[in-house]
């Protein structure tokens, strides 16, 4: 029945990556994955002899002693668990995506292009960099992608010439999801699970992801493709709101202070991100309502009045990516719990017996993380850390999870489909596979190599 279960996840998994080929939403494999291997394990309970008890982090060994009845107990409470656990961060990220919506309602993204005011290609090439880098910790590489491109493409009219920006900000992107625990879902995740702490994974990656961000910039800027100047257009800048700037200011202070609420109270980041959306959404209430009162009473304004920019919101907030973390957090929760994924880690620490981190009498060789970092590229690093959540049982902070979270928030950059910040840019500029992979996944292979070198040489020093 194991082997069912895991030729099952083998192939959801193949459907998952082979999304753009199948041309089938990943989100359909994944929740039809989740559901085939929990149904198989209800039906084949009695035949299981162990079970990972995830409340509690061990091994059940004796499971097979165990009655029917108290098997399927068992069996509802952990599933009750995961499912839990993964509520937590579906409700984290539908709050910052609205938080996010709210934002674009009053245009307020618009407000950063009046950051822009040189005209030439390597000083842009470096404010896209940075802007990149610091917006995605704070609303998340895939929201920053996003916004620049889209800001990108009313200054830069060349699209030759955007492609290329457009793939250093996705570098740039994954690069300052990574540091920061809001920044990626997989750093969430690891955040959410009491995995690493705000404070030690800023400590620990802001070095090494501004290295993996800076070194591919710095050797972009020679290419020719960044000499010269552009013509910028100077119209349609600014915020087309008088309220836009104002939402961009307070909705992504909003975001920052959830890490603070959740250091302060202890209690769960959704806690913090549920109370940092009612502040956003009443004063985005009371502008929306001053908006109509002093416009002119018209058929427009008059349509405008039924629609509040929360429910605005809530009607484009991707409903397809919960869906999908749904599913793919609860079928690796599956593998978790009959014990694959903690005897797959302990085979992956016997067998690599290389320079590794030191934990608990054993060690995860360096290699394993950055072939993960390597693996993100290929498939999506969500899984990948789910897995990871499963496989090891190392204490918050240690070394592990900080490495983990820098190789599979960076290493998706190497492929134009290895993250989401590349997926959405693809559709966007209609970026093709290869055309990425010639001309920007090498400088993406560099950064990411040039950080996780710089990490363990910290590790090793501090």
């Amino acid at each position: 029945m194991e082997t069912l279960l895991v030729v099952i996840f083998v192939i959801g998994y193949l459907a998952i990556t082979l999304e753009h080929n199948l041309k089938i939403d990943k989100l359909i494999p994944a929740l039809a994955m989740m559901a085939i291997l929990w149904a198989l394990m209800a039906f084949g309970i009695d035949g299981f002899t162990t079970w990972f008890d995830s409340g509690n982090h061990a091994l059940l060994e004796n499971f097979g002693s165990f009655g029917h009845e108290e098997k399927m107990e068992l069996m509802e409470e952990t599933l009750l668990h995961h499912l839990g656990k993964t509520a937590e961060i579906l409700v984290f990220l539908l709050g910052a995506m609205t938080i996010v919506e709210i934002i674009d309602y009053f245009d307020g993204f618009a407000t950063i292009k009046s950051f822009v005011k040189t005209r030439s290609k390597k000083k842009i090439l470096w404010i896209f960099s940075f802007l990149a880098f610091i917006l995605s910790a704070i609303i998340d590489n895939l929201t920053a992608t996003i916004v620049l491109i889209s800001i990108l493409q009313k200054i830069v009219k060349d699209r030759d010439v955007r492609l290329w920006y457009a793939g250093l900000i996705i570098i740039a992107a994954n690069a300052g999801g990574a540091w920061s625990p809001i920044g990626d879902v997989t750093t969430t995740m690891l955040w959410i699970g009491d995995k690493v702490s705000t404070a030690m994974l800023i400590e620990h990656l802001l070095v090494p992801s501004l290295v993996c961000m800076l070194l591919p910039s710095f050797i972009a800027s020679f290419l020719p493709a960044f000499k010269g100047e552009i013509d910028v257009d100077e119209e349609d800048g600014g915020s087309k709101s008088k309220y836009g700037p104002r939402m961009l200011y307070l909705g992504l202070g909003a975001i920052v202070f959830v890490p603070i609420f959740k250091t302060v109270t202890h209690l769960p980041p959704y806690v913090g991100m549920m109370l940092s959306l009612a502040v956003v959404a009443t004063f985005a209430e009371i502008y929306s309502n001053k908006k109509i009162a002093i416009s002119s009473v018209d058929q427009e304004s008059d349509e405008h009045a039924h629609h509040s920019p929360v429910h605005s919101a809530l009607t484009k907030i991707e409903l397809p990516s919960i869906l999908f973390f749904l599913g793919i957090l609860m079928a690796v929760a599956a593998l978790e719990s009959l014990g694959l994924l903690f005897n797959f880690a302990e085979g992956l620490k016997q067998g690599m017996p290389l320079i590794g981190t030191e934990m608990a009498g054993t060690r995860v060789s360096d290699l394993v993380v950055v072939l993960l970092g390597v693996g993100s590229a290929i498939i999506d690093n969500v899984p990948l850390v789910a897995a990871s959540l499963g496989m090891f049982s190392e204490p918050m902070d240690d070394q592990l999870w900080h490495f983990i979270a820098y190789s599979a928030g960076t290493g998706g950059s190497m492929l134009i489909i290895g993250s989401a910040a590349g997926v959405v840019a693809m559709g966007m500029e209609k970026i093709d596979f290869f055309w990425y992979l010639k001309k920007i996944s090498w400088l993406a292979f560099l950064g990411f190599i040039a950080g996780a070198i710089v990490f363990m040489v910290m590790r090793y020093l501090f």
